[in-house]
């Protein structure tokens, strides 16, 4: 049974088109993030980065490296899309994007995760093995058909995401279209469409219509009779996120999917009509099942347990930020903070604590970042600590931090009396220097 439903060949056209846009938006990713000045902003300007802690060692290359690095992975961007060195090419991308995303979080958002884990998954599927410059040159790799298990997982992943997506805005401030109203209150100014944004009825579809399409789409994209409609729905919904929240590639990466969700004769039938249609329906085991499904089990667990980690983590995820990473949870709140660093000599036991000019050491990105996330707070702290010891001062360091979500009252977010630069970072439990409170407060 299980080897029917997983290794029963299909025909491939689906894979292979997929690649040839998964190439082409992951070439536009990396260019495009050297000429919108992406990569100035968030890794040449700043003196460091705020990387995922623990991974110090990541930092970005000095002077005009990074902008070397990001044409390189262009490059592979676009040997994927054609299928030269396509396995190479994948890999490549991939550990030069994770690269990336582990070396800042300045400009962190749950689209860059997934292209992490859709880079991963791609390099392990046979997607070079048609259409491809790898064919051109060693013919007998040339296949028309795939395991059917490449599609299904896909699709659980895709599943996963949205579902998430979904439940995470079944909360207050989302229902009550606190959240709605003030992401479209930032877009006033948009030309044509921005007077319109700023309707009661405009917040209402925003709401409810991000939670309908986020836990809907995937069943109505998998049931023949509702697939089209929800193709045209999905079009309308990515477009408008791509105008109006400008999220880069990923909406038209969204829509690329689809090609897994129709019928293999459409796929065939509209995009590769010289290639021979596969039907044979050969089940064939490979030799790497014995590992395949150990490695299956072992990712989508994670994927399902990981935006499960806030619940057992002390205090409301929304105030905290731990086990906001890694869980889907997107455009959910708006953090504003008046974030202050002091510190004080400990040679001298007559020191008054003095004030920090945060300017003299972070971008204006990551001005925003340190005054709002408790990891990067710590991680200041931890900087200010190295940098004063290199002056031959040992000190401590004090944060003043008052925390607003959503525009609402501020109120105290870190312990002004924890020397930050000398507590641990706890990865799995909360930071008690994190102020929490009850939900009546």
């Amino acid at each position: 049974m299980i080897n029917r439903w997983l290794f029963t060949h299909i025909d491939n056209s689906s894979l292979i088109i997929f690649r040839v846009f998964f190439g082409f938006l992951i070439a536009a990713e990396a260019i495009g993030a050297i000429f919108t000045g992406w990569v100035t902003r968030t890794l040449v300007e700043p003196n460091f980065t705020f990387n995922f802690i623990g991974l110090d060692f990541l930092q970005p290359l000095p002077g005009n490296g990074m902008y070397f690095y990001f044409a390189v992975m262009g490059i592979f961007g676009l040997l994927v899309m054609v299928g030269f060195r396509y396995r190479m090419s994948m890999i490549a991308y991939t550990v030069m994007w994770a690269g990336v995303y582990f070396m800042q979080k300045a400009s962190y958002n749950n689209h860059y995760y997934l292209l992490l884990l859709l880079c991963i998954i791609m390099s392990l599927l046979p997607a070079g093995n048609y259409f491809s410059v790898d064919v051109k040159l060693k013919p007998h790799i040339k296949k028309i058909s795939m395991p059917r298990w490449v599609v299904l997982f896909i699709i659980a992943q895709l599943w996963i995401v949205y579902t998430y997506a979904s439940v995470a805005k079944f909360y207050p401030d989302w229902l009550d279209f606190t959240v709605a109203k003030n992401l479209m209150a930032a877009r006033a100014n948009y030309p044509i469409v921005g007077g319109l944004l700023q309707g009661h009825w405009a917040h209402v579809s925003v709401a409810y219509f991000g939670i309908l399409f986020d836990l809907l789409i995937v069943p109505l994209l998998l049931w023949k009779r509702t697939r089209l409609t929800a193709f045209f729905i999905s079009i309308f919904f990515h477009l408008f996120n791509s105008i109006v929240f400008q999220i880069g590639i990923f909406p038209y990466m969204s829509l690329a999917f689809t090609v897994f969700f129709f019928s293999k004769e459409t796929i065939h039938r509209i995009f590769m009509k010289k290639k021979e249609f596969y039907s044979d329906g050969e089940v064939i085991v490979p030799n790497y099942k014995k590992v395949l499904i150990p490695i299956t089990i072992v990712w989508f667990v994670l994927q399902i347990s990981l935006p499960l980690r806030h619940w057992f983590i002390p205090g409301d995820v929304l105030w905290t930020e731990e086990g906001h990473r890694l869980s889907w949870r997107m455009m959910l709140r708006g953090r504003s903070g008046i974030t202050n660093f002091y510190i004080v000599d400990k040679n001298d036991t007559k020191a008054n604590r003095t004030y920090i000019d945060k300017r003299e050491y972070l971008s204006k990105k990551q001005l925003r970042l340190v005054s709002s996330k408790p990891d990067a707070m710590w991680q200041f702290a931890q900087h200010l600590k190295k940098d004063f010891a290199s002056k031959g001062k040992d000190v401590s360091v004090y944060v003043k931090s008052d925390m607003s979500i959503n525009g609402k009252k501020r109120k105290s977010f870190i312990d002004p009396e924890v020397d930050l630069a000398s507590v641990p970072w706890n990865y799995f439990t909360t930071n008690p220097w994190i102020i929490k409170y009850s939900n009546k407060e």
